[in-house]
């Protein structure tokens, strides 16, 4: 059957027009993205639009999922949520210096956060729901798979299986945590368990230096845990820029989390004691929990798309154009199953563009030039554009690099010794800053406005002129005058 190819101007023959399908646009996969892009779609003139997903639960499974997927119900929202009732703990510590009399025991009531906490998600949950049901969006509860190019294929809760037809089928699955195979795995739990752990850990093993891992290290012990992290690399945050992962690391530590760098575990053990932890070195930690945070993998197990043909790569995820198309037409991926830039606000781009493309007559490419990010470690990191391994990588030119690190206001008063650090890169030749990068308190919020700069393709000369906001640590972003070094461009030598 001839298809209609909605980008790069090509058109195919009438045949196409006079098909009839259930659904113009149907997606498998509820999250951010597909939300995203189902309800714009819709917007966009698609008249039929439906989505599946699997029954709502805070744990995932291959059976279980929920509306408003991995960020909302067992993510980036609980997991933030988790880090503000970890932060209250040290700030009341800090409020001592500033008049409070605080008393010497504060207790912590983990199952209330707990309780709020599930609360909070499903609302959003209902949210979700509500979003699309006012979009026109019909959604199914189940489990879906596709079963032609233009079939798919929902298995309701009670097990009787729909068939419908779509023009146009979008995979947005997200990703699953991963679990290393060495004895004992099934003793550990990973990110989506931690996040509804009956009782407070009073020790923690984590395994793991990417985002999760220094998360729920700062979460733990801020709430009073003692938290033991072991990583493959010297320092933490493997892919962010070396000086900020040094500061990172001396943060967690000066917190308290006992680092333990170019460490693996090769075994878990129950004992009476709680779970013994093997490393390969042969070191013996036993915890009340262990928590692997070693990596996704993109949800396609059970798809069936391999039978449709639709290509994946060596780890599972869906290969897509720059329009986010498979290598079957009338199919479409978009957020982590395709394992390109994993953040939800990119999955929510990859849906927009989506929608516009297909049905709104507009063929748009996601832009993954200057994606902001932010680690919630306490204190987080945030970076948006080149990292100064990234930017010597690519240059043509010299890099001038500027930094400043400084103890912030705040902390004068409390007596907390605790380094916040700003970097920004420049090119040399052109003036124009390549990427800048925070660790302190409210990184994230003031990176969001730096991200907006770099987009706009902001000189140095422009920070410089910029008056900042007085007292603020933001305003050192538009203070920094003189140069820390200047770089000529070669290739980073790095293995931290």
């Amino acid at each position: 059957m001839a298809r209609k190819m909605l980008i790069d101007g090509e058109v195919g023959n009438s045949t196409e027009e006079e098909a009839h399908y259930d659904f113009d646009l149907f997606v498998i996969g509820a999250g951010s993205g597909g939300v995203r892009a189902a309800r714009f779609s819709s917007q966009y003139g698609a008249k039929k639009v439906g989505i599946c997903e699997l029954p709502f639960h805070p744990i995932s499974s291959e059976v279980i999922g929920g509306v408003g997927g991995t960020c909302v119900i067992r993510g980036c929202v609980p997991k933030k949520i988790l880090v503000y009732g970890a932060s209250f703990g040290p700030e009341l510590e800090d409020a001592r210096n500033y008049g409070w009399e605080v008393n010497e025991k504060i207790d912590f009531n983990w199952k209330k956060l707990l309780q709020k906490k599930t609360e909070e998600i499903v609302r959003l949950n209902g949210i979700y729901k509500r979003l699309l049901s006012n979009a026109g969006v019909k959604l199914f509860e189940g489990e879906g798979k596709v079963v032609g190019p233009n079939d798919v294929e929902v298995t309701q809760l009670d097990g009787t299986k729909l068939c419908y037809s779509a023009k146009h089928i979008l995979i947005a699955t997200g990703s699953r945590a991963q679990r290393p195979p060495i004895p004992g795995q099934e003793l550990a739990i990973t990110s989506d368990e931690a996040l509804s752990l009956d009782e407070l850990p009073k020790h923690v093993v984590i395994l793991g230096g990417g985002y999760i891992a220094v998360e729920f290290a700062s979460i733990w012990r801020g709430m009073g845990a003692t938290v033991d992290l072991c990583f493959r690399k010297e320092l933490p945050l493997r892919g962010f820029d070396d000086e900020m992962r040094t500061l990172v690391a001396r943060n967690l530590e000066g917190r308290g989390i006992n680092l333990h760098p170019r460490t693996s575990l090769t075994e878990l053990v129950k004992t009476e004691d709680g779970i013994k932890a093997v490393t390969d070195h042969g070191e013996e930690l036993v915890a009340d929990v262990v928590l692997f945070a070693t990596g996704r993998a993109p949800n396609t197990k059970r798809l069936n798309l391999d039978a449709v043909g639709v290509e994946l790569d060596r780890a599972g995820a869906v290969k897509v154009d720059e329009y986010s198309r498979t290598s079957i037409p009338s199919i479409w991926a978009i957020g982590d199953v395709t394992n390109r830039i994993n953040l939800t606000p990119v999955a929510l781009m990859e849906g927009t563009c989506f929608a516009k493309t297909v049905f709104g007559g507009e063929p748009s490419k996601p832009d993954y030039s200057n994606v902001p990010c932010a680690v919630f470690c306490i204190p987080p990191l945030s970076v948006v554009g080149l990292s100064e391994e990234e930017a010597i990588a690519q240059a043509k030119g010299d890099i001038l690099v500027f930094t400043s690190t400084f103890n912030p206001m705040k902390n004068t008063i409390s007596g907390r010794q605790e380094k916040t650090g700003m970097k920004l890169i420049v090119d040399a030749e052109t003036d124009k800053v390549l990427g800048a990068s925070m660790c302190g308190p409210d990184a994230a919020e003031i990176m969001q406005g730096i991200g907006i700069a770099l987009k706009c393709g902001a000189t140095k000369a422009q920070f410089d002129s910029t008056v900042g906001i007085h007292p603020s640590a933001a305003e050192e972003f538009v203070t920094m005058r003189s140069v820390t070094r200047r770089i000529a461009a070669s290739k980073p030598k790095t293995n931290l």
